[in-house]
């Protein structure tokens, strides 16, 4: 089966209020050509899973500039101003779950598996509940996060976590051929194939499409059983989050 479709005809069919779990890890694998047709399709309202939210002019930035998102669920947001700024002021609900937890959460419910348990966060307020979900316009807690349910299996307490299903997935990879099976490279692979197992309806963009057969069996990361839709992309653009650098050292030009 052809799954070879445009950007703009992948995303139509997502409403309002959708839930979207979004690869990408950092700034590496976002389905960028899938946010783009998004961003121009106009939904609102939308409920997104990832493990980020882009920065300010790329990426899930770019709908939650627009006012677009509704509520995250991520693991590490440190990068983007008008997150922090939506978040604080009341206009953004956000869900922050410890990285291995949320990577784990796709994977049961992309696995039919509803619920586990995991060490992960015993004894702080991830196990207590009251973190912050949604503030009030006057700074004070509108919404916080539940207590979490707790068992002892061989003298260790773990906390229980539900899985995580969305109605779509967006997700980008470096090769896909037009039966949906993937190719992830590097770093893209952290995310991209978790979310495409927890989507109801899974929309890959890839870098190169080819034909069935060409992807070795054993080169395969995502069977295209789990994809409905792809979506030709260009290049990924290589950005960089965070730019580091030695500070300069006076007289240094001079002694080389």
């Amino acid at each position: 089966m052809d799954k070879v479709v445009t950007s703009a005809r992948a995303v139509a069919d997502i409403p309002d209020g959708a839930t979207l779990a979004v690869g990408g890890f950092g700034l590496c694998g976002i389905p960028s050509t899938l946010i783009d047709a998004l961003a121009e399709a106009g939904p609102t309202g939308l409920r997104v899973v990832s493990n980020n939210c882009g920065v300010d002019d790329w990426g899930l930035g770019l709908l939650l500039r627009a006012g677009r998102i509704a509520r995250m669920t991520s693991s590490y947001v440190g990068e983007n101003k008008e997150f922090a700024r939506q978040y604080l002021s009341g206009e953004l609900e956000v869900e922050l779950t410890p990285q291995g937890t949320l990577a784990e959460r796709l994977r049961a419910g992309g696995s039919g598996i509803p619920a586990f348990f995991t060490p992960a966060g015993v004894g702080t307020q991830v196990e207590e509940g009251g973190l912050p979900w949604r503030y009030a316009a006057d700074g004070s807690v509108a919404l916080a996060s539940p207590p979490k349910e707790v068992r002892e299996f061989g003298g260790r307490r773990y906390l229980l976590e539900e899985a995580v299903t969305a109605d779509f997935a967006l997700v980008r990879a470096a090769v896909a051929d037009r039966h949906g099976n993937c190719v992830f490279h590097a770093a893209a692979r952290n995310f991209n194939p978790l979310c495409a197992m927890a989507g109801r309806i899974t929309l890959v963009e890839a870098e190169r499409i080819v034909e069935p057969g060409e992807l070795p069996p054993d080169a395969v990361h995502l069977p295209g059983v789990y994809v409905d839709r792809v979506v030709a992309a260009g290049p990924a653009e290589k950005r960089v989050e965070r730019r580091t650098v030695r500070p300069a050292v006076r007289g240094a030009a001079e002694e080389i």
